[in-house]
């Protein structure tokens, strides 16, 4: 029935009939101009008297008050010339309310046009939950273009037919408009405003010689709301429920921004569509009980923006400023190792005199009335060599005893004090020769493998995740989901296939910085393998031992670092946050390990050990990140306690002390004996250190369990860079009670190296994206960019950081060269 009459309606336009106008059947309002230029009558027998179908001539600008019914439609008319308007792009805007229309009898809108067919309901059902009695929608766009259908036959009509399948009359309101600013200007700002059942969308035309913009969305209201940008072309997309079907797309709650290639569009033209979600769930991650209802109360008022963006030439100053900066680095470091080999600053082993030279390195210095590492002001006094038995330092040489002197029932003439493990490692006054006993070429294959084993682990680590998120990039670009990455969208900068590569680029300090260190470390290793070929003998009695094994892996993981970083901002989001942290723990324990090497050669962690502890450690932070749950924090703080319990031991003993079934037994010994009969533990100094340290590890643990932070990753990376800062501060502050100096070199670096991580840490607060957040409360925080309108604070965070972990190397690179002419058997353990 209703085909016969859209065909029987068809022919009489075709035709051009018109019929006399007329009010129909009383149901007209006497004081509104309708318009109406006839009724038209279905010729099908009953029909005649049951069904009308009343046309009206409508006008632009006109408000229609209409009631329709299961007998009765309305069809409005709209005839234009599009060569009217002063602009090239006509768009027509309908409403329709009805506030008396139900879900079962709705109020249906069929709009006809040469572009297509647009149709919907009031009340708009949006979700299948949320109805909406006013609807406002947008038609296909009409362009008047050269070479176009509109230039041979500009005159245009839009039919809209409104009709209702409810037994009773039911009222609507209609009204059409052609929107004269429906065109976006560049650099100009745009206001307006959007509900779920009106959403809006605006033409933008790039000018000549833009290649590119940057269009931003800001609003003051935290309403969700979905921007989209769609090609020109018919249907266009403004509704909740199909949004996601056409162009690139970003959920929004106070602002918005896209970066847009005029390449990517093939007329060099495109929509932006703005809709509003009935509920805020997408953008507060919360989801509130929203009441059904009328729009109004989910109108949100945005100003768009569209502007420029850098030219290509401000990528390079940004790329070779980068390159230039850490390039100085590099500069720098030869110009210094030119001048200390020139001038001849470095006072070198060939320089200790002979009887220095000649002395048997198996003689032990120890102290007289003091455990080692005493803090009292006559230290340096009781590291004089003394004779064994007596109670003040002896006048005679070092290494002759007198014999009236020598009482032979204090001395154990065996050998097992000095070849047992469990005696010299557990001695009161420890010196690096006891801890320096296996021979050098064992230490060094020991050490090689920490570096190999990490470049094998790097590259195992490093090609899924590259994979990974190259993936990401492309689902990114396939699906036009911007949501899917956590970038800083009003400081991304796209090149090529990466969306935001300045802070892919960014990196590049790690790696470079990183390489640098490793030449550091390869000239040193080169002298030193020099020097042991040419004065091996002297070498192994003087200084700290040299392995530089952890040194290679310190600076292999410093670039993967950077690699890994860069990954992660390919397409930066919560389930890849590991790939930017992991090598942070592997760089914390391979510091701690190597100022624990220092002095500790012999009983240092082997590779596989150190490897195994970190895995755990980044398989713990995944957990953590994926399902931090209240039963996984309460079990997290349990095990991070007695991790620190039981390596307190293993350090507290010098690795003398072992996991079995007493091991409890064992710990209740020595809580008895060091803590309640003994008015000082018998290592006093590093009981110090270990009581400190679990205070710190166990107030860790218990913060976590009681507040669990959002953030698990970056949690763990702060007790892990906390346990590192306490360990060097500790190591430092011996040296100095111990009477060794620190060289001005190292105090420099030291100096250098806190100013650059308080200017790092402030940047890396900035908090510019935040991927425990929604999308849309990550970009909230989006900010503009700081340094050659290329990087952002999170960018220069990376360039910072880089410096301060290259420093941070040198430091420890640099902290014992006070040592090199000092005696290992003068040296404490500490």
């Amino acid at each position: 029935m209703v085909g016969s009459v859209f065909g029987v309606l068809s022919l009489i336009f075709i035709s051009g009939i018109a019929s006399q106008g007329r009010k129909a059947n009383g149901h007209l309002d006497e004081d509104t101009d309708y318009g109406r230029v006839g009724s038209v009558v279905s010729p099908h027998g009953d029909l005649q008297n049951d069904f009308q179908t009343h046309v009206v001539d409508a006008e632009f600008g006109t408000t229609y008050k209409e009631i329709v019914d299961l007998k009765s439609q309305i069809l409005f008319v709209y005839n234009f010339n599009v060569t009217e308007g002063l602009n090239q792009t006509t768009a027509v805007r309908v409403s329709v309310s009805s506030i008396n229309s139900t879900s079962s009898s709705p109020v249906m809108v069929v709009v006809r046009q040469r572009q297509g067919i647009m149709s919907w309901a009031v009340p708009l059902f949006i979700d299948y939950i949320y109805a909406y009695s006013s609807v406002s929608r947008t038609l296909c766009p009409i362009f008047h273009l050269s070479g176009s259908d509109t230039e041979e036959d500009p005159q245009q009509q839009i039919f809209v037919e409104v009709s209702s399948m409810a037994v009773n009359a039911t009222p609507f309101t209609f009204s059409a408009e052609r929107l004269p600013d429906f065109e976006l200007r560049h650099s100009e700002m745009k206001n307006t405003t959007v509900s779920p059942s009106e959403p809006q969308y605006f033409l933008y035309k790039f000018p000549e010689k833009v290649t590119s913009v940057l269009i931003k969305v800001k609003s003051d209201s935290i309403t969700c709301m979905v921007v989209s940008i769609q090609d020109v072309r018919c249907p266009v997309y403004d509704l909740d429920r199909n949004v996601e079907f056409a162009g690139k797309y970003q959920t929004m709650s106070t602002q918005a921004a896209m970066l847009l290639q005029a390449s990517d569009y093939e007329h060099k033209q495109f929509y932006v569509v703005l809709i509003v979600k009935p509920l805020d769930l997408d953008c507060l991650g919360i989801e509130q009980i929203q009441t059904a209802g009328a729009s109004t109360a989910r109108g949100k008022n945005v100003t768009i923006l569209v502007e420029d963006t850098i030219p290509k030439s401000q990528y390079y100053k940004g790329i070779f400023a980068a390159v230039g900066f850490f390039s100085i680095f590099y500069v720098i470091a030869g110009a210094m190792l030119c001048c200390f080999h020139r001038c001849g600053t470095s006072k070198s082993l060939m320089e200790i005199s002979d009887s220095e030279r000649d002395i048997d390195s198996s003689q032990s210095f120890v102290q007289s009335g003091a455990s080692y590492g005493s803090m009292s002001s006559s230290l340096a006094k009781e590291l004089e060599p003394v004779v064994p038995g007596s109670a003040t330092p002896p006048q005679t040489p070092p290494g002759h005893h007198r014999a009236d002197s020598l009482d032979e029932s204090d001395v154990d003439f065996l050998h097992d004090a000095n070849e047992e493990k469990d005696i010299f490692r557990t001695k009161t006054a420890l010196f690096v020769s006891d801890l320096a006993r296996k021979s050098r070429k064992k230490l060094s294959k020991l050490y090689k493998i920490y570096h190999w084993n990490l470049f094998t682990i790097a590259i195992f680590y490093g090609l899924p995740v590259a994979q990974l998120v190259i993936t990401y990039q492309n689902v990114l670009v396939a699906t036009g989901n911007e949501d899917l990455c956590y970038y800083n969208f009003d400081c991304a900068h796209p090149l090529g296939v990466l969306s935001c590569f300045n802070n892919v680029f960014s990196n590049i300090g790690y790696v470079l910085l990183g390489i640098l260190f490793i030449l550091l470390v390869w000239r040193r290793d080169s002298l030193h393998k020099r020097l042991v070929r040419e004065h091996g003998d002297v070498e192994q009695r003087f200084g700290i031992p040299q392995h530089f094994g952890l040194f290679y892996a310190m600076g292999v993981a410093l670039v993967m670092e950077g690699v890994m970083s860069a990954c992660y901002h390919v397409c930066p989001n919560y389930s890849n946050f590991q790939f930017d942290t992991s090598f942070m723990y592997i760089i914390a324990c391979l510091c701690m390990l190597k100022i624990y090497q220092s002095r500790h050669p012999d009983i240092n962690a082997k590779a596989y050990q150190a490897y195994l502890c970190m895995a755990l450690v980044i398989f713990m932070a995944v957990i953590g990140v994926v399902y931090a749950t209240g039963l996984f924090w309460i079990m997290y703080a349990i095990v991070h306690m007695l991790v620190s319990l039981l390596l307190s031991a293993q350090i507290y003993y010098m690795g003398r002390w072992q996991i079995d079934r007493y091991i409890f037994k064992r710990l209740w010994y020595v809580f008895v004996t060091d803590c309640l009969k003994c008015a000082r533990p018998t290592y006093r100094d590093r009981f110090t250190l270990l009581l400190i340290g679990n205070t710190i590890n166990w107030s860790f643990a218990i913060y976590g369990a009681i507040k669990q932070p959002a953030d698990f990753a970056s949690y763990l990376l702060a007790i892990f860079i906390g346990n590192l800062l306490l360990y060097c501060l500790f190591y430092i502050l011996m040296k100095l009670l111990t009477g060794e100096k620190i060289k001005m070199v190292a105090i420099f670096i030291i100096l250098l190296s806190m100013v650059t991580w308080g200017s790092a840490l402030y940047f890396f607060f900035s908090h510019l994206t935040s991927w425990h957040k929604t999308p849309a409360g990550s970009r909230e925080s989006n900010r503009d960019c700081i340094l050659l309108e290329f990087y952002d604070a999170h960018d220069v965070w990376h360039f910072m950081s880089a410096v301060s972990l290259f420093l941070s190397f040198l430091i420890l690179l640099l902290l014992d060269d006070d040592l090199s002419l000092k005696r290992r058997d003068r040296i404490p353990v500490f």
